[in-house]
């Protein structure tokens, strides 16, 4: 795969690329290194599967893959106790396996460098380089409370700057809610003498409840080894509109996950309503905006579509 290609690949189904020229410069290097952080709770779903299938992309482009199970950025998040987080971990890695990452992907627990004497000196430095104002804003998306603050909340975007200089990354990949922190990471990094990683932005895939985003704390998700029974009755009740394509999970789970599989999908409809229909995403859309698709039709079909897709998911994970 020429550079090109590899940026191509890349590129697609992003939302933004903090350069790409810099990236067009990280993929000559020999090794280069990409890396995303997860905080260990939950259940796996659609949400993290989107920048999963980033990395994917990045090691298919020739890219070492870091993957940071963020075990002390949960515990600042009130995710559980240490203990309870750790023993998530394992489950959390065997997933992201499942969906298609290979097994010299690098996993790494937070807590195995992060108590170290050195990452606390570089925590203490970039305090003095962040603004309290600044370290709140960037966990608008992240932070478990909205009004109450805690302390962790300006803690918790420093060590995650900090991650990236210990690991040595290259390239940092993270939803839209991660965009604050990266360019925090982009402008204080090289305060201190670092280079600062190409910021790599997937977009958010909306919660069935209609949410800005999904969440397994806030049991909005459809997750990647649900049985079919229950990915069918979440389809079923799931925030979807007539008309509505903007901020619609089924809509959002059709072009994320069904068309990066493929081209057109079939939407099984009773011949007394115009029987069975065949689209690519952008007749789907527009379909779907002219009401001209009912949302019970589409969501049987996603339901179908997405079944088969997670299959080989729920086979991995057993």
């Amino acid at each position: 795969m020429d550079i090109a290609s590899k940026i191509d690949s890349i590129k697609k189904g992003t939302l933004e690329i903090v350069t790409e020229y810099e990236l067009t410069e990280k993929i000559e290097k020999e090794t280069p290194t990409a890396y995303i952080g997860y905080e260990p709770s939950g259940k796996i779903h659609l949400g993290h599967a989107i920048t999963v299938k980033k990395m994917i992309d990045l090691q298919k482009a020739g890219f070492k893959v870091k993957i940071l199970l963020a075990d002390l950025h949960a515990y600042l998040n009130e995710k559980g106790s240490l203990e309870e987080i750790k023993a998530i971990s394992e489950y959390n890695k065997k997933c992201f396996l499942a969906l298609g990452l290979t097994e010299d992907t690098e996993f790494i627990l937070g807590s195995r460098f992060q108590l170290d004497a050195d990452y606390t000196y570089k925590v203490y430095e970039l305090a003095l380089t962040t603004t309290l104002t600044r370290a709140k804003r960037s966990m608008a998306q992240i932070t478990r409370h909205q009004e109450d603050h805690r302390v962790a909340e300006a803690i918790y975007p420093i060590m995650q700057v900090v991650d990236m200089l210990f690991l040595d990354v290259d390239v940092s990949v993270g939803g839209m809610e991660q965009r604050k922190i990266h360019m925090l990471a982009r402008e204080n990094l090289s305060r201190i003498g670092f280079d600062a990683p190409v910021c790599i932005h997937t977009p958010l895939i909306h919660g069935t409840d209609g949410a800005e985003k999904m969440s397994s704390s806030k049991e909005n998700f459809i997750a990647i080894d649900d049985p079919p029974e229950d990915i069918k009755e979440k389809v079923k009740g799931s925030f979807c509109p007539p008309r509505r394509v903007e901020g619609n999970p089924i809509i959002d789970i059709t072009k994320y996950f069904i068309f990066s599989e493929f081209e057109t999908i079939i939407i099984e409809r009773p011949e007394k309503f115009g029987g069975d229909l065949k689209l690519n995403y952008s007749e789907l859309e527009s379909r779907y905006a002219e009401g001209k698709l009912h949302p019970l039709d589409l969501k049987n079909a996603v339901s179908k579509y997405l079944i088969e897709i997670l299959g080989p998911v729920r086979e991995y994970i057993g």
